[in-house]
């Protein structure tokens, strides 16, 4: 029996607004650009923490943002937009570097540890030995400070889950830390 196959969220726009008062946020910056230098430096920051790479960071950041500009003007929560787009730009990438390995083992280099801003050699080997949604759950609740429904968005996972992931990562890290 294959597998399900799972719907695909296209991006909120201004038409699916609801009265919700929880889903209205603080308008953008009115243009692109504005937006781009307000939030480039943080979604490096964030994706150097999944990806342990400052290069790799920022190709993933500018990914997102050509992604975004193609629907800025649509788009209702911009911030919330490129954010996910980010984490999911961070997943594929290793992805890709998985089944990169597979195919040719001896000419994979693991990207460097310690190349970037607030880089911990020992915290950022800790955050690349979980798991990629664990990492991620963690990295948005205590890098990013977003709540558990933010994270659950972003993950595309309910947020009993994104509970679970956080302190099943956190008590992996423990275990690795404490001897």
């Amino acid at each position: 029996m294959p597998a399900p196959q799972r719907r695909r969220r296209s991006p909120r726009t201004k038409e699916d607004t609801t009265a919700d008062p929880e889903l209205e946020t603080a308008s953008p910056p009115a243009s692109f650009e504005a937006f781009y230098v307000a939030s480039y430096e943080n979604l490096v920051r964030l994706a150097f923490i999944l990806t342990s790479s400052r290069e790799i960071a920022e190709d993933l950041v500018q990914d997102s943002f050509v992604r975004l500009h193609r629907h800025y003007g649509t788009v209702e929560s911009p911030d919330r937009y490129i954010r996910r787009t980010v984490v999911n730009a961070s997943r594929s990438h290793f992805r890709r570097a998985g089944r990169e390995r597979e195919k040719r083992p001896l000419l994979y280099v693991v990207p460097g540890g310690g190349d970037g801003p607030g880089a911990s050699g020992e915290l950022n080997d800790v955050l690349l030995s979980l798991p990629y949604r664990q990492r991620a759950a963690v990295v948005l609740r205590y890098y990013s400070d977003l709540s558990e429904n933010e994270i659950a968005e972003i993950l595309a996972c309910r947020p009993g889950t994104v509970g679970s992931l956080i302190h099943r990562g956190l008590e992996r890290m423990r275990r690795v830390i404490e001897p």
